[in-house]
């Protein structure tokens, strides 16, 4: 990128980015991860918390179970816009109004592919057909909403002249916002820059829509992308907290936003993004996704505030700034003060929660408070230890099978063995006992022989949620069985997350987690 005269590109750069966050829609594609409605709703809570523009809420066509997830989220979560993706297709564009139609502010998102690519292989259309499709469904989608996206997929693969003949046609046909995706992570920053600039400078009344893009990581230039497309043009961003999604994910929202915070000397762009609110969502995302943050990530990471030489160490105790160039305050990253303890009742809990961002039902409630209860009468209880134990009450699968109880045995002269005791789909109370490399591997083994699956352990992470010796751990598991099939004809993999002041125990957690979601997937076990 040039940086002439201060400015990008030799210009000046000045407006409002809109933050449009997929992490419920294009997220929800990570391999592994399936969000049940409730979590849907939470997390679509915490995004308006955070103040994104626009909430991609689903699919509504995929499935009448995420159809009624976006219709809660468009009833229950204001001000912030409420957008359904839906294909060119009119039975699509009908499913995402009937889920979006009564939320505060309703959009349909509605998208076909351009590049010839995907006309030759995968639609198998012409040109002309794609073309006259694209204003067709736009035009029906405006019958209905006054406020529709239109993406042409795989547009960074796209011949340019046929690109700007389409959202011509999109535009005249009423269209709000225009998304260029780059829907492989194939494109660079400059070439990216140079394909946004062409659609300023080439079509005709994009003065009158919003241009947005929506970058993903193949190469590990989403991010980059995304700031190209703005420095160029672009004022919508589409992303997703923790850069989830398909593959190697998307641009993760809050690099995105720091980036335009912390360099707006240098973009001149406003963000309405709460940032205090980034720590807290990326947590929570991580949570129920079930895919762990890296330590070394971005504006999140466990390490991205930490400082190792001893130089640094030095020149952050007597300037923040020389090492630093955000406040960890600024995202939120801060310890409170504030704990409860033993003698803590359940309205002093449900305060601290609704100040944390989650609302729980009564049932919900008293099953998070007995978790309190039990880890109050050996420490004081952190707000990351509060939204540890929530997590691990409340975002589960459907229980096929149910942890009793787990005990090991173990030790450098022993061999390692666990019992464990699971309740049965009939109600019935399973134990097994078995042995292994490890106490972790013991209990797993012990599972498998109960329930008769052995499922592949393909990723295993553990994390102290606070620090201490108490510490509640987190172990969060990604595990595939090799005669379960997706669409795609690969093996399906499912993640799962377990805590416990025990490590075994949260080991136990995360395992039975993940084996309910892929028990669920085979209909039950």
């Amino acid at each position: 990128m040039d940086l002439e005269g201060g400015g990008l590109g030799g210009t000046s750069v000045t407006g409002k980015v809109l933050i449009f966050d997929t992490t419920l829609r294009d997220g929800e594609q990570t391999p592994g991860v399936s969000f049940t409605p409730e979590e849907k709703l939470q997390i679509a809570r915490q995004l308006a918390r955070l103040r994104v523009d626009v909430i991609e809420a689903g699919f509504p066509a995929a499935s009448p179970g995420d159809l009624e997830a976006v219709r809660r989220i468009a009833l229950e979560v204001g001000g912030t816009t409420v957008c359904a993706l839906a294909r060119a297709r009119e039975e699509d564009i009908r499913a995402a109004w009937e889920a979006i139609r009564y939320a505060e502010k309703p959009r349909i998102h509605v998208f076909i592919a351009t590049s010839d690519i995907h006309l030759r292989y995968k639609l198998r259309l012409s040109r002309e057909e794609v073309l006259e499709r694209a204003r067709e469904m736009v035009a029906y989608a405006k019958s209905l909403c006054p406020d529709v996206e239109f993406s042409p997929e795989d547009a960074a693969r796209t011949d340019p002249a046929f690109l700007h003949e389409v959202l011509e046609a999109v535009i005249d046909a009423g269209v709000t916002t225009i998304n260029i995706p780059d829907t492989v992570g194939y494109a660079i920053p400059s070439e990216f820059a140079e394909l946004i600039r062409g659609i300023v400078e080439r079509v005709p009344g994009i003065d009158r829509t919003v241009i947005s893009v929506h970058c993903h990581d193949d190469l590990g230039l989403a991010v980059a992308n995304s700031l190209a497309a703005v420095a160029a043009g672009a004022r919508q961003v589409e992303c997703t907290v923790n850069g989830l999604g398909e593959r190697a994910g998307n641009a993760a929202l809050e690099e995105v936003v720091m980036a335009l915070t912390v360099r707006k000397d240098l973009f001149g762009i406003e963000i309405g993004i709460e940032t205090s609110q980034i720590a807290r969502t990326s947590r929570m995302v991580s949570t129920i996704s079930g895919v762990a943050i890296p330590p070394n990530k971005a504006i999140v990471g466990a390490n991205a505030f930490a400082h190792e030489s001893g130089v640094h160490q030095d020149g952050v105790l007597k300037e923040r700034t020389t090492y630093e160039i955000i406040d960890p305050r600024a995202v939120g990253l801060t310890h409170s003060e504030l704990v409860l303890g033993k003698l803590s009742g359940r309205h002093a809990l449900r305060e601290r929660l609704q100040k944390l961002g989650y609302e729980l039902s009564d049932e919900e409630l008293d099953r998070v408070f007995a978790r309190f209860k039990e880890l109050a009468d050996v420490k004081e209880v952190s707000e990351a230890d509060l939204e540890a134990i929530v997590a691990d009450e409340l975002y589960r699968p459907p229980e096929v099978y149910r942890l009793e109880q787990v005990q090991v045995v173990c030790g450098d002269k022993g061999i390692p063995t666990a019992t464990v005791a699971l309740r049965a789909p009939d109600g019935r109370i399973l134990v097994d006992s078995n042995h292994g490399t490890g106490p972790v591997d013991a209990v797993y083994r012990a599972i498998n022989r109960i329930v008769g699956e052995e499922p592949r352990l393909i990723a295993f992470s553990i994390k102290a949620i606070t620090g201490g010796l108490d510490a509640i751990g987190e172990v969060s598991i990604t595990v595939e069985s090799p005669d379960l099939k997706g669409k795609s004809g690969k093996t399906r993999i499912f993640s799962g997350q377990g805590a416990s002041t025990d490590i075994v125990v949260a080991s136990a957690k995360a395992y039975m987690n993940a084996l309910n979601k892929l028990l669920a997937a085979k209909g039950g076990g």
